[in-house]
Formats: C-alpha cells, structure tokens, sequence
C-alpha cells in the first residue's frame, strides 16, 4: 500500500488538453464536476456489465443450442435487472465461525479495486478521468490489490473449500501478473510513454499500425516492422490469454472449480457481498479487454482511417472491448478446464521466459533501428 501511495504522490496534474480548464475551476466546482464525471462512468459501467452478463449466457447458450434466458422482459432482456434485485432481498448469511468485519469487507474491496482502474481508462480522445503520464503503472498496482478481496474472503470465511480457493486465486493471479507486466513492457518500449493516451495514439493510422498487427512498410521502422510483427502478435495473444487467468474465467477458473472446491472463495457468501464479487469480476474483465484493445489493438482508431469517420471514436473503442469479451465467452464454452498444475507450468515455463525474450527483443529493436530508418 506504501507503494501505491507513493506512486499517486508522484502524479501531478493530468497532461490532457483539458488539464488548464480543471485547473482554472473553483475547487468546490472543480469537486462537483468530477463527483459527477464519476458517478456517471460507474452508472455506465453497471449498465455494461448487466448487458455482458445477458450477453455470457446467451453466447454460452448458443454455444449449447439452448435459447438461454428467455422469460423476464422481450428476450431475457431484464434477466439480469431481476437476478441483481433476487440478490438485493436475499438475507445476508453471515458464517458463525468467520470474522465477520473481513468477511463483509473483502467483497466490498474487490468491488472498488475494480472501480478504480477505470480511473486512467480513455475510451475516446479526452473521455478519461485522469489522465496521468503513469496510466499502466497505476492499472497495474490497483489491479494487484484486487487479489486481496479475494484473499481476505476465503480467509475469514472460516471453511476449508474458501480457503482453499483463496490460495490458488492468489498464486495464479500473483503468477500471470508477472508475465502480462513484461508483455505490457513491450509496448511502453514502442510508444515511448506509460500514458494510456499515447500509447493509442501512437497506433494511429490504421490496422497495420496497431501493436497487434505492425505490418505497415511504410511506418516508424519501415521494413522492419516485418520483424517486429509475429513477436508484437504473439505478445497480444499472450496478453488474452493471461486476461483469462488473471480474471479467474474458464479455462483458468481453478478457484472457483465446482468439481472440486463447489465454489470456492464464495461458498459461504449470499446476497449483496456474493453480488459484489459477481460485478467485480465482469467490471475486472470489462478492464481487462479495455486494455487489450488500447494496447494491441488501437484503442478508438478505426482499421481504416478514410471512410468511417461518420462513427464516433468511442464506437470503436466499444465495438473492440466487445469483440474480446465475445471471445472471453466463447473460450468459457468450449475450453475444459486445465489442472491447476498444467496452469502453474503454462504461466511459469512459457508465458514468463516467452515475454521476457520479447521484452529483450523489442528493446533491443528499439535502440538500434529506430535512429536508422
């Protein structure tokens, strides 16, 4: 926690062309302003996730030729508003042997933790809360401290099958942070910043200037992008991949097996704080795709810049954090899920040497072509 204060200590004003105007404001004002900037993004975001979680279950019915939900409004189209309120009047269940403050606690931490790395996510030019010059440093620690909601949960739950999935949530959260870090180190390389912002604007220009497919003769490296774009592409499938496990989603939901743990840090929750770990994660996966598509995938640019101009940059944004969470769905229906030993030997004997060779690699790229082309 000492770091991460030290971090936010470190960040002086936003860098954004708005950043004169928000400081040139009454602070009382400037304080109502922002209060309502946030109040609305967290309104957005709850809206979202009721959708994608409609969304999971159909695609995952699909998938089974079933209709899924069905019953509640045109569709299901309110299932998800019913299940949140069914949740809301259910009696708060409270384990006789647990520590009840934790207990409560945790859940309401993962829920925050989640909340606030959407403070430094833009979703189109100027729609961002913050806009700090350490964007990904700072997704990164709040993204750390999430894993002790769950941690705290199973712990205080007072029951062996939570805790036991407390365990391997922490080692496989711990275990993938390590590896989606350095791949995310590739990409500061290119861009030259850890602002969120410049890394999309970096990628401007078209799909063969995203990081993902750097295939463009004509760019920064020239010719040598040819280079670059098998590494930049393995490096944004690693990326999806180790979003999968960092968000405890099939394959990689281990913590939470039902075979084996029944349901792991959750056993022992009903109601609201069960509803908060339930938001927190699809708020986590919302932030997970958000950053694949700003750092591999362009962010708001569109794939071709002459001709959809008549589409706002945020539909972009939107339509390719939804296209991954298609796929985060898709996998959660058709992958079975691995051994925690076959997890542990993926995360540690070729995600973590794989990137770290990337990151030398890119590096090294950096250095010697970029003054030469």
């Amino acid at each position: 926690m000492a770091d991460l204060l030290t971090i936010m200590t470190a960040v002086q004003a936003p860098i954004s062309a708005t950043g004169a105007f928000w400081g040139e404001l009454d602070p009382l004002l400037w304080f109502g302003l922002k209060f309502l900037q946030v109040l609305g993004f967290v309104l957005v975001l709850a809206l979202l996730v009721a959708a994608l979680v409609l969304a999971d279950r159909k695609i995952w019915a699909a998938v089974h030729m079933r209709r899924g939900p069905n019953v509640v409004g045109a569709f299901g189209l309110l299932q998800t508003i019913a299940d949140a309120l069914k949740f809301f009047f259910k009696e708060i269940v409270v384990p006789a042997g647990s520590d009840k403050f934790l207990f409560i606690l945790a859940p309401v931490l993962t829920l925050v933790m989640a909340f606030l790395a959407w403070a430094v996510i833009p979703v189109a030019p100027g729609w961002v809360i913050s806009d700090i010059n350490i964007g990904v440093l700072y997704v990164l620690a709040i993204s750390s401290l999430g894993v002790y909601g769950i941690i705290i949960g199973g712990w205080a739950s007072n029951s062996k099958y939570p805790f036991m999935g407390a365990l391997r949530s922490a080692a496989q959260m711990v275990s993938y942070e390590v590896s989606i870090g350095f791949i995310i180190l590739t990409v500061i390389f290119l861009a030259g910043s850890m602002n969120l912002t410049d890394i999309v604007n970096q990628q401007s220009g078209g799909l063969f200037n995203w990081n993902m497919f750097r295939l463009n003769p004509v760019g920064e490296y020239g010719l040598w992008n040819l280079l670059l774009f098998p590494v930049m592409f393995y490096m944004g499938v690693l990326f999806f991949i180790s979003a999968l496990a960092e968000s405890n989603r099939p394959p990689f939901d281990l913590p939470e097996a039902e075979s084996e743990l029944v349901a792991g840090y959750q056993v022992e929750y009903s109601s609201t704080p069960f509803l908060m770990y339930f938001f927190g994660e699809y708020v986590n996966i919302m932030l997970l795709c958000s950053m694949m598509t700003i750092l591999f995938l362009g962010g708001w640019h569109a794939p071709v810049e002459f001709g959809f101009q008549i589409f706002p940059p945020f539909f972009w944004f939107f339509l390719k954090t939804s296209f991954l969470f298609f796929l985060f769905a898709m996998v959660k229906a058709i992958v079975p899920r691995y051994r925690y030993d076959q997890l542990m030997r993926l995360g540690w004997k070729v995600f973590l040497p794989t990137s770290l060779l990337a990151v030398v690699f890119v590096s090294t790229f950096v250095v010697f072509l970029s003054d030469k082309i």
